[in-house]
């Protein structure tokens, strides 16, 4: 599925630096340092519309990583996380909006130019969207393609891997480009040293003997949340689930392989450089797991491990 285009994305409002603005005037200087330099971070939250109303996938945590990828790049913010929180849910709550993306971005704007960020303030924005399957519904029920990407994950002492930084994912929309090039719905990056990393923008999984393999944050990669919440599915479905290094070939031989990841959520993987991953189609331990997590984050089971932060009507006191 296509990045949606500013119509299909358009809300009323964005929170910007603690206010409500017009979508339209949601805008910054074009010699912020953000612009030229990458010093952003960001986060992708969900909010899925339950039977008791919407509500907001791991907010803590997503907004904890957000505060850590700030504070890893230096760049102080002037909100807590209980403010951010707060922000993100009543971004939803005035926009109207049922199950739809979060999208919390703080940057550097315009001050002295240079790399360093002299006189650069902090500016921090809230957007919320409608968003699907991020892969394509299709991809959720029938798996996606993929290839091995000819780019690499940069190195754990280069670009900080456990951040949302967004110079760092100039090399993420390379490779989805090259992957979407050659007819592939995303890429697999490997790591300085050869090793399975993740996708441009997923975690990955690998099924092999029973086995649930991930590779661990060593290895270059996010430290995702939604990777979290499925290795906790799978070891409550006494699965053993083991973070070790992964090997290219390992992609070519797994029973079952599939993404992780906020927007992507839990997609299967059908081939690997053309290569049928298994049978060619989303395995059965695969979609266990996904009817699992959709279970819980859309509302259909009791929320057993508190994932889900309701969303306050618009203008509801709050404790």
């Amino acid at each position: 599925m296509p990045s949606p285009t500013i119509p299909e994305a358009r809300s009323e409002t964005l929170w910007f630096d603690g206010d409500f603005i017009p979508w339209d005037q949601a805008r910054v200087h074009v010699l912020s340092h953000a612009l030229h330099y990458g010093t952003s971070v960001f986060e992708g939250i969900r909010c899925y519309a339950t039977a008791n109303g919407p509500a907001i996938s791991r907010l803590e945590e997503h907004v904890r990583r957000f505060l850590h990828s700030a504070k890893i790049i230096r760049m102080p913010l002037p909100y807590t996380l209980d403010e951010l929180g707060r922000a993100c849910s009543e971004a939803v709550a005035v926009n109207e909006m049922g199950e739809c993306y979060i999208r919390p971005i703080a940057f550097r704007g315009a001050g002295e130019m240079g790399v360093l960020p002299k006189n650069c303030p902090t500016h921090v924005a809230i957007g919320v969207w409608p968003w699907g399957a991020y892969l394509g519904e299709e991809g959720l029920k029938q798996g996606i393609d993929t290839m091995v990407s000819t780019w690499t994950k940069v190195a754990p002492n280069t670009i900080p891997a456990q951040a949302k930084i967004g110079g760092a994912y100039v090399m993420a929309t390379v490779a989805k480009i090259e992957a979407v090039e050659a007819g592939c719905a995303e890429a697999i990056l490997l790591d300085s040293d050869g090793r399975v990393a993740e996708g441009t923008g997923e975690n990955i999984f690998v099924v092999y003997q029973g086995r649930i393999i991930t590779p661990p944050l060593s290895n270059s990669i996010l430290g995702g949340i939604t990777r979290r919440s499925v290795m906790q599915l799978a070891v409550e479905r006494g699965y053993e689930v083991v973070e070790q290094a992964v090997s290219r070939e390992l992609l070519y031989m797994a029973d079952e392989l599939f993404f992780s990841g906020t927007a992507a959520e839990v997609t299967p993987i059908r081939t690997v450089d053309r290569l049928p991953v298994g049978t060619g189609k989303p395995g059965p331990i695969t979609l266990r797991l996904q009817e699992d997590f959709f279970d819980i984050v859309k509302g259909r089971v009791d929320d057993r491990h508190r994932w889900l932060t309701p969303v306050a009507p618009a203008g509801a006191a709050v404790d």
